[in-house]
């Protein structure tokens, strides 16, 4: 009787096609609210309902690149993921993505395979992305300029995200290769965004109360001296402990430092550079799934400076895996 059990619940809830390609999910993204699904992920992680081991990581000097392995369940869901990702930064001199990977299901209650989904890293720059939109969501001011720093696939998709939130569509671009700057430009103004081009962070921070960084540089591209009252910055770039995209002085001269995972980013990200500097405490900082939890917008007032620090959690790979594979299976 156990096993007739367990045959028919595998055969109800595993898919027959277990491989699905990057260009199958991109149909069919867009009829996902993936804010949503995600903001429900960060409440669950943050109300410790998720089970989420520390990040597995490679590093590579020659050619520059990482590799994230991130995995875990959420408590009474039936799926455990375990996703790969890579970034390496010269690939473009190859004619490749800097971007590469894979997520992959497994049945919680039996540990059989539910499916692959070979997104090439395509899901792993969309959750990115679309957590860059909720923190904007919950701690950005009435935005009236959006700073974007860096010209690659995350500049492109944190700005497209944003578009879900905010109604501005005037974007200062701060890059350093004259010929992808061109190109951001362009593929940015198709998308209906008014873009200009800056030429420092003075530059950038006078113009912009909304900025997103989305290198993968290790030092300061965002001064502290430069920013204005009233301006959110959402990091995305520096998810290792060397990367570095602010100003660490950046963190303690804001009103509200918020992050994906308080445990990650005492180890990885801007956090753990202004940790180490001694310029803000631990119990500075507020996770981004308890401020979506309380339902209400976090900034009290126009003229706070807010940061928001996110290094990658895996239970956003793990709502964006679930969310995929439910639409599919239907």
């Amino acid at each position: 009787m156990w096993r007739e059990y367990w045959s028919g619940y595998l055969k109800k809830n595993i898919m027959s096609s277990l491989l699905i390609t990057k260009d199958e999910i991109i149909k069919h993204l867009d009829k996902i609210d993936l804010i949503d699904s995600i903001e429900r992920g960060f409440v669950e992680y943050s109300s410790g309902n998720a089970v989420v081991p520390p990040v597995g990581e490679l590093l590579f000097e020659d050619p520059p690149g990482d590799v994230h392995i991130k995995y875990g369940y959420i408590k009474g869901q039936d799926n455990y993921v375990v996703k790969i990702a890579s970034g390496f930064s010269k690939n473009d001199s190859l004619g490749l993505s800097s971007s590469h990977g894979v997520m992959v299901m497994f049945d919680k209650n039996t540990g059989y395979l539910k499916c692959v989904l070979h997104d090439e890293g395509y899901l792993t720059n969309v959750r990115t992305a679309v957590a860059g939109a909720i923190c904007s969501k919950y701690l950005a001011p009435e935005v009236t300029g959006i700073g974007i720093v860096g010209t690659g696939i995350q500049a492109r998709m944190q700005l497209q995200y944003l578009d879900l939130v905010t109604a501005c569509k005037n974007v200062y671009v701060l890059g350093r290769n004259e010929e992808k700057i061109s190109s951001y430009v362009k593929d940015m103004k198709v998308l209906g965004f008014k873009v200009n081009v800056v030429s420092n962070s003075n530059e950038l921070c006078d113009k912009s109360n909304l900025i997103v960084t989305t290198t993968n540089a290790n030092e300061t591209l965002i001064s502290s001296d430069d920013l204005n009252p009233g301006t959110h910055i959402t990091a995305v770039g520096s998810d290792t402990p060397d990367k570095r995209e602010l100003d660490s002085k950046i963190l303690n001269i804001a009103d509200i430092v918020v992050v994906d995972s308080i445990s990650q980013c005492l180890e990885r990200g801007e956090t753990k550079k202004a940790l180490d500097m001694n310029l803000i405490d631990e119990d500075d900082l507020i996770e981004i799934g308890k401020i979506i939890d309380s339902g209400k917008k976090f900034r009290e007032d126009e003229d706070q400076i807010t940061v928001a620090d996110l290094t990658g959690v895996a239970v956003q790979d793990i709502m964006i895996t679930n969310a995929v594979y439910e639409h599919l299976k239907k």
